[in-house]
């Protein structure tokens, strides 16, 4: 239970923060006390939007001194409920947006936590280099939300996830400490790295103010396919001659079902398939290289053998940038292609990638034991093992009685997952929706030493203190 905010400590707040840099305003704060999805409503007694680490160092010292909970947020992009307070100050970092430096001989750009993550692209490339984490979400979704959950996206399969460009971070700590770690060393061999505990730590460990990125060279050639074929089999084994055949440069391999692409095209304006026919999956796959015209050629002799071999059953190569991005469309718009069809149960879960055939099987005769009927859309990036499972009401259910029966859908997903050694939570994090789950399927000793971590940075656990251990 969230204890009420003193109106003393309110007042330092403000002070502390001076004018503009906070707000009590209903309407200023409505946009940020509820998630995307509207699963979760939130509320706040002070809204705090500093502009410089100093600021927020002061808020967190007097928090500290006052033991009064915060709940940093980034874009408000989550989906796991972890950014929307609860009474708790929330702070929010998009005042502090600044690109401060970008040097193309260490290829890294210093960047503070607010700026969004479509900003940052933009300023890479502007240098001639290419920041690679992509998602739908990333003209909202912040870089200090990002490092937070450890998101992933669409090119975690050449370049990893959020962890994987993560150089250094300045981050304020629960006792309102500055800790500037914003170093740009590929190797830094002394010791424990505090970064690597601030990453995914969703707020818990402290408050990402600032991050060292790493940079990458624009590749010279680019080709994307859209591929239609029978089996979720089919597609690993696609995936695998893939690798192959562009000889690491594969950058994306999404996978999606027939129903997903149907609701895109349904729900979604100006959205169609590029290729005929009826297909149960389909693949996105995204390829580039250094050399000119190498990713085409090699797309161009992936998908000519694999129609030989009767693994696909149809494909198109964009011939331009507008193509590509239609291409691309189809899979950015899963998700807000579902929300015209009422309340669906949502699934972020990675298995190992020769294991998603088994997990589809076994979680869709799962989900069909829970409710005969329902409608699965699965898609994601099967590139890397992470399956967005998302399961739609059956047709003439009452959508009350589908979200009455969300939790016992997910405890069964959960338990397949955790029996084909997988993670409930590839990308999106634990919040408030997946802590109780984790503690049930994380081993005791795992837990027990998370704990520790945690109350030896936060003793009073002022943050974010409702998500995680």
């Amino acid at each position: 239970m969230i204890k009420p905010v003193p109106d003393s400590v309110l007042d330092q707040l403000k002070a502390a923060l001076g004018d503009g840099g906070w707000s009590a305003d209903p309407d200023r704060l409505a946009p940020k006390l509820v998630e995307w999805r509207d699963r979760w409503r939130g509320t706040t007694p002070l809204l705090a939007l500093p502009t410089t680490t100093e600021q927020v160092a002061a808020v967190v010292r007097i928090c500290a001194a006052a033991g009064v909970a915060i709940t940093p947020q980034g874009g408000n992009t989550g989906l796991v409920g972890g950014q929307i307070p609860q009474g708790e100050i929330l702070l929010s970092l998009e005042r502090m947006r600044a690109i401060r430096d970008l040097d193309v001989f260490d290829d890294v750009i210093e960047v503070e936590a607010g700026a969004p993550l479509a900003s940052v692209q933009q300023a890479a490339h502007d240098a001639g280099r290419f920041f690679p984490v992509s998602l739908a979400s990333e003209g909202t979704a912040s870089i200090g939300g990002l490092i937070s959950t450890n998101a992933g996206g669409v090119g975690v399969l050449r370049y990893g996830t959020m962890r994987a460009q993560v150089l250094g971070l300045e981050a304020v700590l629960p006792n309102g400490e500055v800790w500037n770690g914003l170093r740009r060393l590929r190797k830094d061999n002394t010791g424990y790295d505090l970064k690597q505990l601030l990453i995914a730590a969703e707020g818990t460990l402290g408050v990402i103010t600032a991050a060292a990125l790493k940079l990458y060279p624009i590749m010279a050639s680019r080709a994307v396919a859209f591929v239609g074929l029978r089996t979720p089999q089919a597609a690993i084994e696609l995936l695998a001659r893939a690798k192959g055949e562009t000889g690491g440069g594969l950058e994306a391999f999404e996978l999606i079902s027939a129903l997903g692409l149907e609701l895109v095209c349904r729900n979604i304006p100006d959205q169609r398939l590029p290729i005929g026919g009826e297909h149960a999956w389909a693949v996105l796959l995204e390829t580039a290289s250094s050399e000119a015209g190498a990713a085409e050629a090699a797309v161009e002799r992936l998908l000519a053998k694999a129609l030989e071999d009767d693994l696909i059953q149809d494909a198109a190569v964009a011939q331009s940038e507008a193509q590509a991005h239609a291409f691309w469309a189809l899979r950015e718009n899963q998700s807000a292609a579902q929300k015209p069809e009422g309340p669906c149960w949502k699934h972020d879960i990675a298995v190992p990638v020769s294991r998603i055939p088994a997990f589809l099987q076994r979680a869709g005769a799962a989900m069909q034991a829970v409710e005969p009927g329902v409608r699965i859309a699965a898609f994601g990036h099967v590139g890397d093992g992470n399956v967005h499972y998302d399961v739609l009401g059956a047709p003439g259910l009452a959508p009350e009685a589908h979200a009455a029966l969300r939790d016992e859908a997910a405890r069964r997903v959960y338990d397949i997952v955790a029996e084909l050694d997988g993670s409930i939570s590839a990308e999106h994090g634990l919040g408030i929706m997946k802590a109780d789950e984790a503690l049930r399927l994380k081993p005791a000793a795992e837990v027990e030493a998370l704990r520790a971590i945690r109350a030896a940075l936060d003793p009073g656990r002022i943050m974010n203190p409702r998500v995680l251990f």
